[in-house]
């Protein structure tokens, strides 16, 4: 497959997916008014911790009476306050199709031990029957698996009149999916994904059925400091108003105020969503076209428009041992790198061999397809090297 070498490389070749790409036109100089050496407890910084909070809501449209939080560690973090806060007061059902919802289902089957505990699951590329959750049970689910470019297609699985908490891990998938509040109990979130903000924080968002489960139930397992969101049988609302567990970076809290500011200037929600499907659309136009690649979401209502999750399906790679497989892909991606095509593209250590393309809003869909050919040319490279070693054999 002869390709020629592009001429013409992404302004900005960072696809990693997460920590992902600034916002355009990010520089240092943004973070130029950050409340260093301060307090985060001093009433201008908890100003700004506030600030993040009551800006996320407004971009996100989250309703009033929902509480947001932010807490330690990631959405990770944020993930573990709910299980370990929540879970246990009713069985629970986990949908695991990927690495990071596998992980909850680990926590809950295995660390918090859960004796009703059902994991519905599906391979990478496609989603669980979501007919089969049982909505009198809590269930914990991914919106988009990061590490699948598989999301669910919209909230009408979920019943409004459900009994069980709703609880969803969003952190790819907030401020770039339409998320229908109602229908969910618990979001979560990280700064370090759609917004491109730095690492370290998670958001936790409580509709009012959360923090009713939070105030009348309490866990039969020891709670660590950074999970508790209670204090005497009430909820803790300092965290919900920039009164963090544990001390913030405020070079961070600048930052996502950055992200927060730069939404804004775009569209607000709305445009945020249309230039993380523009991406999509523009690798779409190319799958289409290019024979040897296609979505690892089987199903195309399923596919994300962030981590865009790419499969090799040429068939001298098809042929090839997992092995193989695993190192033609790798070296794809190392290509890509040496030539600053594109950053941090390959899948997921734990995903099938491939690419993983982070299409979120802060990329723009010009870089993305600037981006395309120098695929076509790495992947021509990869090619004729894994052929001529298969011909010498």
């Amino acid at each position: 497959m002869a390709t020629a070498k592009p001429a013409t490389r992404p302004a900005n070749p960072q696809f990693s997916s997460g920590p992902c790409a600034k916002r355009p036109g990010w520089t240092i100089e943004a973070l130029s008014g950050a409340l260093t050496g301060r307090s985060h407890r001093a009433a201008q910084p908890k100003a700004r911790l506030a600030a993040v909070i009551e800006k996320s809501k407004a971009v996100l449209g989250m309703p009033a009476d929902w509480r947001l939080g932010i807490v330690p560690a990631s959405d990770t973090g944020a993930v573990e306050m709910a299980l370990w806060s929540m879970l246990g007061a009713r069985g629970v059902d986990i949908l695991a199709w990927e690495s990071f919802s596998k992980d909850w289902a680990t926590d809950v089957t295995k660390q918090l031990k859960l004796q009703d505990a059902r994991v519905v699951s599906a391979p990478y590329g496609k989603l669980p029957d979501l007919k089969a959750v049982d909505w009198t049970r809590d269930v914990v689910f991914v919106w988009n698996g990061t590490t699948s470019g598989v999301r669910v297609p919209n909230g009408d699985w979920i019943p409004a009149d459900r009994e069980g908490l709703s609880i969803c891990d969003a952190t790819s998938a907030a401020f770039a999916m339409d998320l229908p509040w109602d229908k969910l109990d618990v979001v979560t979130w990280s700064w370090q994904k759609v917004l491109g903000g730095e690492a370290a924080h998670g958001m936790l968002a409580l509709s009012p059925r959360a923090v009713a489960r939070l105030e009348s139930y309490k866990p039969a397992w020891p709670m660590p400091k950074i999970f508790r969101m209670t204090k005497d049988g009430k909820l803790n609302e300092g965290i919900f108003k920039g009164e963090t567990i544990n001390t913030p970076s405020m070079v961070a809290v600048e930052d996502a105020l950055d992200g927060l500011s730069w939404a804004e200037g775009v569209g607000g929600l709305k445009g945020l969503i249309g230039r993380s499907e523009a991406n999509l659309a523009a690798i779409a136009a190319w799958v289409a076209k290019t024979p040897w690649v296609d979505f690892l979401a089987q199903d195309a209502a399923t596919r994300s428009c962030t981590s865009i999750c790419l499969t090799i399906v040429a068939p001298w790679f098809t042929a090839l041992s997992a092995d193989s497989q695993a190192a033609a892909a790798k070296k794809l991606a190392s290509i890509l790198e040496k030539e600053g095509a594109a950053l941090d593209a390959g899948a997921y250590r734990d995903a099938p061999p491939g690419l993983r393309i982070w299409g979120g809003a802060t990329v723009e869909t010009a870089d993305i397809q600037a981006l395309l050919p120098w695929i076509d040319w790495a992947f021509a490279q990869v090619e004729a090297e894994f052929t001529a070693a298969k011909a010498a054999e």
